[in-house]
């Protein structure tokens, strides 16, 4: 058994369990409370998990408000994203053991919580010589980023991939696991007091081009194409004009995945990209592609397992994050909802 499970049962095994519960739908800081949760042993196909840390997404915020595609019943625990290890397993459970370090591959378990009892098949194993930040946001941004990647076009090495929200966890994603590849990444961000600083951040993890919205529109665009091949794929996150301007310079042929619309704001597609481009617009999200393959995980492991390969080779490195106790869960909310300020609060148990 691993030696840190004896010292964590002789700790707690008299405590209740911890986790932010909402009963009802609304503003996070309103809504949540900080209260005890039923923690029973495992039976059968159930693992109980102690978590270590989870991190605050914008879905986890659209789940509590009420606002997001897949709403679990109320009262619930927040949270879709963590990892945690394995404390106790039922009796029927074969690929987990206590010590495991594991991720949910499902939506809506309620991750904001000291401890949980969960289904075999919603949990996948990761090493644990990897970072708790690295392990904790694995399985929602560098997922979606590998998939988007992966799963639309041929790239190949030297090939080009514009996106917007670029500095987004999973924007920061795909300009590293495409460096992993050798495509090139033209990367759209929002002009700013500090762009200086952001630009330079995003070459520091492999980015090759860093450009603002207005430069996007401007004539001169034209002349990138001189170094570097048209985009045969485009990653939109954003939507409105953003997204526009994007499209007039994928290649012929080419695809555009939206996976997220923070502005609001609907794609707008000229005609003249559909007839004369012969432009492929798609959607993705993550949460249903892991869905489709509930019942064969194997390209869900293997997509974790290079995940994490990419990690320990120092290829992927999670987001700039701060670290923040449960209990200080409020002024996390407020700092995930805080415009330009670009760090993952993650709360740790």
């Amino acid at each position: 058994m691993w030696p840190g499970i004896r010292l964590l049962r002789r700790r707690f095994s008299s405590l209740t369990a911890q986790g932010l519960v909402y009963e009802k739908h609304g503003e996070p800081e309103h809504v949540l409370r900080m209260q005890a949760v039923d923690v029973k042993s495992p039976e059968d196909y159930g693992v109980r998990v102690r978590m270590l840390a989870a991190p605050i997404n914008p879905s986890d915020i659209n789940m509590v408000q009420g606002t997001y595609a897949l709403l679990p019943q109320l009262p619930a625990v927040g949270g879709n994203e963590g990892v945690g290890v394995v404390v106790e397993s039922g009796k029927h459970v074969t690929s987990l053991r206590p010590g495991d370090w594991v991720i949910p591959v499902d939506a809506g378990l309620g991750t904001w919580r000291t401890e949980g009892v969960f289904r075999e098949e919603v949990l996948v194993r990761v090493p644990s010589d990897i970072s708790i930040a690295g392990a904790a946001t694995l399985s929602v941004n560098p997922c979606t980023a590998y998939r988007l990647l992966s799963d639309y076009e041929t790239l190949r090495p030297g090939d080009t991939v514009i996106q917007n929200a670029c500095n987004s966890s999973v924007g920061q994603a795909v300009i590293q696991i495409a460096a992993s590849l050798g495509i090139k990444t033209i990367n759209i961000v929002r002009d700013r007091a500090d762009l200086q600083n952001l630009v330079q951040r995003l070459h520091d993890l492999g980015a090759d081009y860093v450009i603002t919205e207005e430069q996007l529109r401007k004539p001169e665009m034209k002349d990138m194409f001189k170094s570097c091949p048209r985009p045969r794929l485009a990653l939109n996150c954003v939507g409105g004009k953003n997204t526009t301007e994007m499209l007039r310079h994928l290649d012929y042929g080419g695809t555009m995945v939206t996976y997220g619309g923070m502005a609001k704001q609907p794609v707008t597609v000229p005609v003249s990209a559909l007839i004369f481009k012969n432009v492929k617009l798609c959607g993705f999200w993550i949460t249903q592609w892991k869905r489709d393959r509930a019942n064969n995980r194997e390209e869900i492991t293997k997509m974790i397992r290079d995940l994490c390969d990419l990690i320990r080779r120092g290829k992927l490195d999670p987001p700039p994050c701060t670290e923040r106790p449960l209990q200080d869960f409020r002024q996390a909310l407020r700092d995930t909802q805080t415009p330009f300020l670009s760090r993952k609060q993650i709360l740790f148990m």
